[in-house]
């Protein structure tokens, strides 16, 4: 049995249980308790508060966990980067009152910054040569400012609202975040072997985020062309047609790319484009 924390609440929580019903592994969380067992995949799920996690991991209380970089840079604990998850993702960032005018980072020479990452912060700080007064709260750090508790933060970025809403804005970007699959370093071949099959699910649902199943139908006269647009995992699959002068053409698109690509197909004669969204695949 392998068991994986995560955190009890927030976005990552639900990034998590979605990821964990995309692997196919089922995870009661309607009636959350510490401790929930999978009803068909050897894994306990222990829910956490987010900043425990690597500290958890690291100890061996859990095998595994997923956790924000942010959280797991800030702890610091003996513990592996498993695998990078891409979701959940934000930025670590310095923000001050809008009404303010930054001249650049030595602004913060003999301020009081407001933060819950302050290993971090520190490290970024000393690295330019400021010297500040880091004053370390819990929970609501963006309100620091408006009651007089320090002239800047140091907080979590998403989509900016929050800084927004409390006449704040953005001046220096300091770290980039993502949900991590972290591991404990003296893992058993048992549990090893149970975190093997869960990374490969894992990459499987990873893999065909953002790609789509695209078939149409293809005038041969100019398939060698519309050939070298498909990018294909290898090559894409050619089925012959009742009418000998068309065929039909099967192929995996980055969405990122889809349009420009669709584009090109028409232009080179390709008919009756027809886009699945992809679940899952194996490589």
């Amino acid at each position: 049995m392998l068991r994986i924390a995560v955190q009890s609440k927030g976005r990552l929580f639900e990034d998590t249980m979605n990821l964990l019903k995309e692997t196919g592994i089922k995870v009661s969380s309607s009636k959350r308790t510490l401790l929930v067992q999978s009803s068909n995949f050897p894994l306990e799920v222990l829910f956490l508060r987010d900043d425990d996690i690597p500290q958890t991991v690291a100890d061996g209380v859990a095998d595994v966990g997923i956790v924000g970089e942010n959280e797991f840079v800030e702890r610091n604990e003996n513990a592996d980067i498993v695998k990078r998850l891409g979701f959940s993702k934000c930025r670590i960032s310095l923000a001050i009152p809008k009404a303010v005018e930054y001249p650049g980072v030595e602004w913060f020479n003999g301020k009081k910054i407001a933060t819950s990452y302050p290993v971090i912060l520190r490290k970024f700080l000393d690295e330019k040569g400021v010297n500040t007064d880091i004053h370390v709260i819990q929970g609501s750090v963006e309100i620091a400012p408006g009651i007089g508790l320090a002239d800047g933060i140091f907080d979590i970025v998403s989509s900016g609202s929050t800084l927004v809403s409390n006449n704040l804005k953005e001046v220096e970007v300091v770290m980039q975040s993502e949900a991590l699959l972290i591991g404990n370093k003296e893992l058993d071949a048992e549990k090893k072997a149970i975190l093997d099959d869960l990374l490969f699910r894992i990459n499987s649902v990873l893999i065909a985020e953002d790609k789509k199943y695209v078939r149409m139908n293809a005038p041969k006269a100019r398939l060698s062309e519309i050939v070298k647009v498909l990018p294909g995992l290898k090559s894409p699959t050619i089925i012959p047609l009742a009418d000998e002068d068309w065929c039909s053409v099967h192929a995996v698109l980055d969405e990122k790319h889809f349009w420009e690509i669709v584009g090109q197909l028409k232009s080179l004669g390709a008919e009756g484009i027809l886009v699945t969204p992809i679940e899952k695949m194996i490589l």
